[in-house]
């Protein structure tokens, strides 16, 4: 009987596959079982070993928890309200000083999405830039970000977060006014440009350094945060859940742990894959955008509103549940989400996580731009935050509360928009599984390869200019995909989350204190009537 308890025991402790919890279940088998605790009688050695790796293992544990822990508080305090009140502010405020562009000027910025300048100086296309932006954006906060703000802080972080890209469309208006024009042109002709660059040389010299903290920020976000680990996570667990959702083929990697072959063998394909195009710089980037991003929308725009079309009758209630729930989120959510500030936070931070506005990303590709109008790129970056959020994302989080599948326990991550998918469109669950997989595959790998750029020219600015150090982050670029698998949920999102806060503060400060800047271009060119040209 005692021996039938330990196999249980050691059976139900060996969920993950660790090693450490093979080890550790080996223990308690062993000190259960009487021959073995004879064995370990006769070998005394043998136990003070047994009883040292037991100790080893628990500290390992603690350790673990309390380094999520601190994740957790730095998390909490990187993205409180100072931050979400900085942001806001600043959409705000930028929203009053070009008096509602988002809104008045957004059929001519759909527009000019288009029509290139026949005489404009850059490396790229406006349609270009917006696709390599667009690119960096839309990736797995469409699609494991919204889930993860709706099941974390309730139907009501969606409201929050439509709000949020409202005034952060004129903050990206502003980011790709400013980017193009404070860029400088290097002496291979490159245009560069970003927030490093109208920190400096419009806010002046002295705030150099504000400059440098934020390139440094904008590499440690590209390596650990959106560009790396969040992304190929992303696509592990998606094609994981495609492929083998009960890991019936698994393999037992040293020091990781035991992962499907679905998952180690996708991070390999996408190594190579990145690799192959991160070679080719910015005009392969841009090519790769082009055909990619506006595929994938597409087919993800019609997937999902066909779900939403199916469940019409569902839509208006779904769409009071999410109001209700932005201002009394524990009446919605039984008191899962107590307040309206945590509704609040998770919307506006997976909302800056998904359209980057604020966060000073988008202006590094708009600066490539072949263009020579910084109104005119400014009108065609903030339609970046418009198809990104107010589209793709409501299309997401309104699939998931009107089909209640935030409501479903034990979900996490893209598998709650998976079960959304499943339930609520007439096609075979295998189907709708598969395109969404796809869906969140091209998303992701565009997004590392348009991170991977805005790193780079992070990097290029700190060391101005050094291309060797420049191809070393590179490799540990490609070598961060192929790990970030391997990474848990949980404290990638929270590592993305604070490099994410971290970076906005320089730009929003640098917005702030350029806004008249943005304001009088804005005044000048529509008052000399070059919009109608």
């Amino acid at each position: 009987m005692a021996g039938a308890e330990g196999a249980t025991d050691a059976k139900r402790l060996n969920l993950s596959g660790k090693r450490t919890e093979n080890a550790y279940s080996c223990i308690l088998f062993l000190h259960r079982e009487p021959p073995a605790a004879l064995f370990f009688a006769q070998n005394p050695l043998l136990l003070l070993l047994a009883h040292n790796l037991y100790y080893v293992i628990c500290e390992e544990k603690i350790m673990w928890k309390v380094m999520n822990d601190l994740l957790t508080t730095v998390d909490d305090l990187v993205w409180g309200v100072p931050l979400m009140v900085l942001i806001i502010t600043g959409g705000v405020l930028l929203t009053c000083r070009v008096r509602l562009l988002q809104v008045r000027r957004l059929p001519l910025a759909l527009k000019w999405m288009f029509h290139n300048e026949s005489d404009g100086k850059g490396e790229i296309s406006s349609f270009a830039a917006l696709c390599t932006a667009l690119s960096a954006t839309i990736g797995t906060g469409n699609i494991v970000g919204v889930a993860t703000a709706v099941c974390a802080g309730g139907p009501g972080a969606l409201f929050w977060m439509i709000v949020a890209a409202f005034f952060g469309m004129a903050t990206k208006y502003a980011e790709g006014l400013l980017a193009v024009k404070y860029r400088v042109i290097d002496e291979n002709n490159h245009s560069l440009g970003g927030p490093f660059y109208y920190i400096e040389l419009g806010m002046g010299k002295k705030w150099k350094w504000l400059a440098k903290l934020f390139a440094f920020f904008g590499v440690c976000v590209g390596l650990f945060g959106i560009g790396t680990f969040s992304q190929v996570n992303g696509i592990a667990s998606a094609v994981q859940n495609f492929f083998d959702p009960q890991k019936a083929n698994c393999v037992d990697i040293p020091f990781l742990g035991e992962y499907s072959w679905a998952v180690v063998i996708s991070s390999l394909i996408l190594s190579f894959c990145v690799a192959a195009v991160l070679i080719g710089g910015i005009k392969r980037i841009a090519n790769v955008s082009q055909i990619v991003v506006p595929f994938m929308a597409v087919i993800y725009f019609v997937f999902s509103v066909s779900l939403i079309l199916f469940n019409i009758t569902s839509v208006p209630a779904a769409a009071a549940t999410i109001v209700k729930a932005a201002f009394h989120p524990a009446a919605i959510t039984g008191g899962m989400v107590g307040s309206m500030l945590t509704a609040m936070q998770k919307g506006v931070a997976r909302g800056i996580f998904s359209n980057e506005a604020g966060l000073g990303s988008a202006p590094i590709a708009a600066a490539a731009a072949q263009t020579k109008e910084p109104v005119r790129q400014g009108l065609v970056s903030m339609t970046g935050t418009f198809i990104d959020t107010i589209i793709i994302c409501t299309l997401t989080g309104l699939s998931i509360v009107l089909t209640g599948a935030w409501q479903v326990e034990g979900l996490e991550g893209v598998q709650v928009t998976t079960w959304a998918f499943q339930n609520g469109l007439p096609l075979p669950p295998r189907v709708t599984s598969f395109i969404l997989m796809m869906c969140l595959v091209f998303f992701a790998f565009t997004t590392i390869l348009g991170w991977d750029y805005y790193s780079e020219r992070c990097l290029e600015y700190l060391t101005g200019g050094n291309r060797k150090t420049v191809l070393t982050y590179r490799w540990i670029y490609i070598l961060a995909i192929f790990i970030g698998p391997y990474m848990t949920v949980s404290a990638v999102w929270t590592i993305a989350d604070i490099f994410n806060g971290l970076m906005a503060i320089p730009n929003m400060i640098a917005l702030f204190a350029l806004s008249g800047v943005v304001a009088k271009e804005t005044r000048d060119f529509f008052q000399s009537g070059k919009h109608r040209l």
